[in-house]
């Protein structure tokens, strides 16, 4: 006889397990967290204190070690609570939703270092603090989405409401990204192109770039810690609460 074949969705719940996530994320977290710090820190000294400075924009533009890599993380952190919200509502995945809900706080401290970096940034290259360029303003959309997505997954008692409103917010917002990351070859703006692509070779230097990188992956692992940190705090909270309702039932039950 053959074995029944594993359907995809089912495969998927078993990686999901919350029993499982909170002992694998518990030896994953500390490595996550120290090698983030240090390899942020690493990138940041490689890049403000050895690499070169831009020969037009002299040393502010040593301020790309911590806007770029924000920016990055910033959609990619949009894009993984998309994808989140998808299969929480196609697989109904048991940590998807918990996944996207505490995401989306990162996203958005993330999104607002850009917001801030770029602004300091933009004020000796531009002469101002902030321009309605379309990649500033899109930007600023996709920062007004996660303080939505935050607020509509906490807006209802029903924790499986919110995460359904949370989700569908999430995937109309993707339309957004694309904006984010073509909107200076589709408008004439103010932001400089990008220097590094998916096609072509990278316009930065090499001794600017490498920096870059490193702090880069430093940035990304501090999300993914954060992240963890926050899921494995509701995954907690949603097991207390389950505890303490069980509790609270069997005491009516003797009183009864």
């Amino acid at each position: 006889m053959q074995a029944a074949p594993v359907r995809p969705g089912r495969s998927l719940h078993r990686f999901a397990n919350p029993g499982r996530f909170l002992r694998l994320s518990k030896v994953v977290f500390p490595w996550l967290l120290a090698g983030g710090w240090l390899i942020t820190l690493a990138g940041l000294v490689w890049g403000f204190a050895f690499a070169p400075a831009d020969w037009q924009q002299g040393d502010t533009s040593r301020i790309m070690y911590i806007h770029v890599p924000a920016a990055w993380l910033a959609s990619a952190g949009y894009l993984s609570i998309a994808v989140c919200s998808a299969m929480g509502l196609v697989w109904r995945h048991p940590l998807a939703d918990v996944a996207a809900a505490e995401i989306s706080p990162v996203g958005a401290g993330f999104t607002a270092l850009c917001l801030a970096t770029g602004s300091l940034w933009g004020k000796p290259t531009w002469g101002a603090w902030w321009v309605w360029d379309a990649r500033l303003t899109s930007v600023l959309v996709l920062f007004f989405l996660y303080l939505g997505h935050i607020a509509l997954v906490r807006a209802f008692d029903d924790p499986t409401r919110g995460a359904k409103a949370g989700a569908i917010l999430a995937l109309v917002g993707v339309v957004n990204l694309p904006i984010i990351k073509f909107s200076v070859d589709w408008w004439n703006t103010l932001h400089q192109p990008a220097s590094i692509g998916l096609t072509g070779s990278p316009t930065i230097a090499p001794s600017m770039l490498w920096p870059l990188l490193v702090t880069a992956i430093g940035y990304t692992l501090l999300f993914a810690a954060l992240s963890i940190a926050r899921m494995r705090a509701a995954v907690m909270e949603r097991r207390i609460r389950a505890l303490l309702m069980a509790r609270a039932a069997t005491d009516q039950d003797v009183f009864a």
